[in-house]
């Protein structure tokens, strides 16, 4: 609990120490960056001797074509190894999130479609017929029978009713019954 405070001053002198420590690292990096890459190009690309006859130009012009092919096959394995890598990390990253279990689902906008719409926007272009479900329907013709005809000619059914409501209309049914 009775640790000493460091004062601002002292705070300040610490910090720009720091501060000119990093610049000279930084610097010597740079340099270091810079003889690497003057070592590289010396032995990567060597001076160019401009040959003074049509034979030798064309014998550059081979070599250098060469060096070209090899350099875009070492680039393009590079770039699949990458792709290959980044396609790796994308399902481990779904892997992670599938065994944390926490998943933030998106606020889905309600969206009113119509039927046509819908199928429009899942099929694309290839959807132009109207979906109109009544006009696929065959007509039938509908055949009146005998025994129908006679059904709805017994009459009125609240008749039927009135008579046989209150003690009356039960004792003539159980009369009829029996």
């Amino acid at each position: 609990m009775s640790e000493k405070k460091m004062s601002s001053s002292r705070k300040h002198q610490l910090k720009s120490l720091m501060l000119s420590i990093a610049k000279g690292l930084l610097e010597e990096e740079e340099k270091e960056r810079e003889q690497e890459k003057r070592r590289y190009m010396a032995e990567s690309c060597p001076p160019p001797s401009m040959p003074r006859s049509m034979q030798e130009l064309q014998e550059l012009c081979r070599e250098i074509h060469h060096k070209i092919d090899a350099i875009d096959e070492e680039r393009y394995d590079l770039e699949m190894k990458v792709n290959k890598a980044d396609k790796e990390i994308d399902d481990l990253k779904i892997k992670v999130q599938d065994l944390m279990g926490k998943f933030k689902k998106p606020v889905l906008k309600k969206v009113r479609m119509s039927a046509d719409a819908m199928l429009k926007a899942l099929l694309g272009s290839k959807h132009t017929v109207n979906l109109d479900l009544r006009a696929n329907l065959k007509q039938v013709k509908k055949e009146v029978k005998e025994e129908d005809k006679e059904l709805r000619d017994v009459g009125d059914w609240r008749k039927n009713i009135e008579d046989k409501s209150g003690m009356d209309g039960r004792k003539k049914m159980f009369e009829a019954e029996a």
